[in-house]
């Protein structure tokens, strides 16, 4: 079947699944644990990312009224899959979806940056959404200006053209300075701004704190520590101190300007190995996010900074005799073990855009990977629910992954936790 004549499929087989018993039963799915029914709240989330155009919109320069109707038809399918929040990729890269006094519009909108596109797409995204039940996290990247390394590419007004002396180039990309205390204060006004304007349902970053390492190539900011780091151990523990800050402060300053209002992250899924730290998890990973982005995600979660955090768990559950770098099934387990006693909510990150892509391996040409991500987390009771990569994904559904996850598992509406 194609994609469109299997999608219909799929969830033609909704009706029938709820009057003839469970879903699991029916699709060879493995039972849910006994005396754990699927809660009436919990996370069913979607990232909605807007850098490079990824999901939204579907190219620079369309006109308003296009750009709007592309955005509802993503809510109206988070909408049709039961799903309850949305997490809208508002500040992709030192920018805005929004008229906002500290940063140009976006270049995603208009393929121009700093140029209006004619109506403000946060505002129209808050609204769309509460009228459809949903909830909205506004999506900032804190630190990435560019990508690329040409500052005259900014538009002239951009503050990294201003204040060169925040900028990095690493990578091939610019970034602001984690270190310097005057970027963390402007990175933090410029969040807050939209919080300030919209009642968004919560502010959500994603797993971009200082840059992922590039073979050969040096961050540096050697003359941010020089000035800054002499009360630390090292650089490294200078540069979590920075990121640590950048989350406390932020975290207190939306609850100032809007109480209630959420505050997630969603990381890297790996912490720390175990073979670097006793307390990390039995994984082999490239990337740990303590020791290469120096975001001590753990400590976050044990000292309730945040409200919630999202691991980027985007590896199969397949058996752990193949577990190259990591698996799904380690790191659920691992991920509440840490969330437990806490008051930070665990919700796991799925990686609904791997089902069906001809490079990935065996386990993601599957359509019911997914699903059994959802039964195997199901056994651990803080884990309240799953956020998936990325809206397009769920919207084309491929080879029905996500179908399949409706089927087997939101059967019923959810509410979003608070």
């Amino acid at each position: 079947m194609g994609r469109l004549s299997r999608r219909a499929f799929a969830m033609a087989a909704l009706s029938t699944l709820a009057t003839t018993g469970s879903a699991a039963a029916d699709t060879g799915q493995a039972p849910r644990p006994a005396g754990r029914p699927r809660a009436v709240t919990e996370m069913r989330g979607v990232w909605l990312a807007t850098v490079a155009n990824r999901d939204w919109p579907s190219r620079p320069g369309l006109t308003p009224a296009q750009q709007r109707t592309e955005l509802i038809a993503h809510l109206d399918t988070a909408v049709r899959d039961r799903l309850n929040t949305v997490m809208f990729q508002v500040r992709p890269t030192a920018d805005a979806l929004w008229p906002s006094p500290y940063e140009p519009w976006s270049q995603y909108l208009t393929g121009t940056q700093g140029v209006a596109p004619g109506w403000d797409p946060l505002k129209t995204a808050v609204e769309e959404a509460h009228a459809r039940g949903l909830r909205l996290h506004a999506w900032f990247n804190p630190y990435r200006i560019a990508n690329n390394t040409d500052l005259t590419k900014l538009v002239a007004s951009h503050p990294a053209r201003k204040h060169p002396d925040w900028v990095v180039v690493y990578g091939g990309k610019l970034y602001y300075n984690p270190g310097l205390p005057q970027v963390r204060a402007f990175v933090e006004d410029a969040i807050l701004d939209a919080v300030k304007k919209y009642p968004v349902d919560g502010v959500h970053f994603d797993d971009y704190f200082y840059p992922y390492p590039v073979a050969g190539q040096t961050f540096d900011d050697d003359a941010a520590y020089d000035k800054y780091g002499g009360g630390f151990a090292d650089r490294a523990a200078w540069r979590r101190d920075n990121i640590d800050k950048l989350i406390r402060e932020t975290a207190a300053r939306i609850q100032r300007i809007r109480p209630g209002t959420r505050f997630g992250i969603s990381p890297f899924g790996v912490w720390r190995n175990i073979a670097t730290d006793p307390r990390g998890s039995d994984t082999r990973a490239g990337v740990q996010t303590y020791d290469d982005l120096c975001a001590d995600t753990r400590t976050w979660v044990r000292e309730n900074w945040i409200d919630y955090i999202v691991p980027q768990l985007y590896w199969s559950a397949q058996p752990l005799d193949q577990q190259v770098p990591a698996n799904y099934s380690v790191l659920v387990p691992w991920w509440s073990e840490v969330a437990r006693g806490t008051k930070t909510k665990l919700y796991i990150g799925e990686a609904l855009y791997k089902a069906g892509a001809p490079a990935q391996p065996a386990a993601w040409q599957d359509p019911a990977e997914l699903s059994r991500h959802l039964t195997l987390a199901d056994a651990h009771p803080e884990v309240r629910g799953h956020v998936y990569f990325a809206a397009k994904d769920v919207a084309v559904d491929k080879i029905g992954a996500m179908a399949r996850v409706v089927a087997d598992h939101y059967q019923q509406p959810a509410k979003a936790p608070r």
